[in-house]
């Protein structure tokens, strides 16, 4: 593979690129976005109040890392809990146990990129109405009971296996999200089309995923692979999602000389910068969000069920979705210049703007909330006084936290973002 290629397919490139981004706005320099540096003050202050109201004085120990096991608890419901005392009594060792919840996290993250403002999901067991994150998450563990991603012959139903993904339609998938006419999601028929190609992906990797195409045997590939049981290097889960997600992404994503590189956009702001066009694909800012909100989800089965730890997560960097990068531009960090805006007010026809997801200004948008959540972290510790908290903590008590709240707050209507995007159901 072409090694400017690899480059863009690693996560380093991610946050090099991203602060090339940022340095630009401070020089003032961007196409799209005024950055107010100085009100940085002011969101740090609003997230740091967040992290302290739900975790201060002496609980900053309990705060999990961004990912998809606290979504199963929405309402104080133990659901996860619950299902590992189930496999307790039917004899699931650790190991086994570790492996059905990748499965069900692999699906799960991968059906969650966003619902839409208006989609519930209504859970009979607890009476509970759920929307957006949480509520996928319990409809993906309900299908997962059912044995949806299990197949007909499966004598397992809570597992999951590339040859049920692979026959997963828009019916199956509507059914099991509760989606109809008065209830829509954004995006169902791509969230199908996404599941699809994950079973014909996994079925392909007979080497990691064994002949079932199961997710779950990514426990006894990594495990293997590692020169001591007791830790796990977050670059070589890494790699592998990389490996088995790259061919399930929509075509029209971004492609270098046939080779797809997911979730990574050309961004003008790169392109003008000196020197750019003796660079091959220093235009091209890469993000690889929902790959990296997995791989943050994967590692804490991982650690809470088998005990191991992991090094180079700091290779990870905050993700640039809707609820991190809202926060800055509501709470005015960053704010779209007038003409960028009324193309944006232009597009949506509403009170909002709105743009397509590849288009520049959400690119640019992008780029600053990853390397905004850098500087983020760095003032939060700061002023933490020896507490450490990781750039995922972070991302889970404040920034995105922050985000929902301030949107429920100035948006209560909708909730939904300051800046919308014409989502396929497979980005944000």
């Amino acid at each position: 593979m072409d090694p400017q290629i690899q480059e863009l397919l690693g996560l380093e490139a991610v946050r090099t690129r991203a602060h090339i981004v940022l340095k630009l706005a401070e020089e003032g320099r961007l196409n799209h976005f005024n950055y107010h540096r100085e009100r940085m003050e002011d969101a740090t202050d609003y997230v740091l109040k967040l992290i302290q109201r739900d975790f201060g004085p002496d609980k900053y120990h309990l705060i999990p890392p961004h990912g998809r096991w606290q979504h199963f608890e929405v309402g104080g419901v133990p659901r996860i809990a619950n299902l590992l005392a189930e496999w307790d009594e039917k004899k699931c060792d650790a190991t086994e146990k570790t492996r059905r919840l990748i499965d069900l996290f692999f699906v799960s993250v991968l059906l969650d990129a966003g619902a839409g403002d208006f989609w519930k999901y209504n859970e009979s067991q607890s009476g509970l109405t759920l929307n957006r994150s949480e509520g996928i998450a319990v409809a993906a563990l309900h299908m997962f009971l059912d044995g949806d991603f299990a197949g007909q012959d499966s004598s397992v139903k809570h597992t999951v296996n590339g040859d049920a993904l692979r026959n997963i339609n828009i019916d199956i998938l509507s059914r099991g999200l509760q989606v109809d006419d008065a209830n829509p999601m954004v995006g169902v028929p791509a969230r199908a089309d996404i599941l699809r190609k994950l079973g014909d992906s996994l079925v392909n990797l007979k080497d990691i995923f064994g002949r079932s195409g199961r997710p779950g045997n990514l426990v006894d590939y990594l495990i293997a692979k590692s020169n001591d049981s007791g830790k796990l290097d977050y670059r070589d889960l890494w790699n592998v999602l990389q490996h088995l997600l790259l061919p399930i992404w929509p075509s029209d994503r971004t492609h270098i000389n046939g080779q797809p590189i997911g979730d990574a956009w050309p961004l003008r702001a790169l392109s003008q910068q000196a020197g750019s066009e003796s660079k091959p694909y220093s235009n091209i800012q890469p993000f690889h969000k929902l790959t990296q909100w997995l791989a943050y989800s994967l590692m804490v089965p991982f650690s809470r069920l088998l005990s191991v730890s992991w090094s180079n997560t700091e290779l990870g960097t905050g993700l640039p979705e809707y609820r991190n990068g809202g926060m800055f531009v509501d709470m005015g960090v960053l704010e779209l210049k007038p003409e960028s805006l009324q193309r944006g007010l232009s597009l949506s026809g509403g009170s909002l703007p709105s743009f397509g997801a590849g288009d520049d200004e959400i690119v640019e948008w992008r780029a600053m909330t990853v390397a905004l959540l850098d500087v983020l972290h760095t003032k939060i510790l700061a002023r933490m006084d020896g507490v450490q908290l990781s750039l995922p903590q972070v991302l889970e008590a404040g920034s995105w936290k922050a985000g929902r709240e301030l949107a429920a707050t100035k948006r209560p209507e909708t909730k939904c973002s300051p800046i919308l995007n014409f989502g396929d159901g497979t980005l944000f």
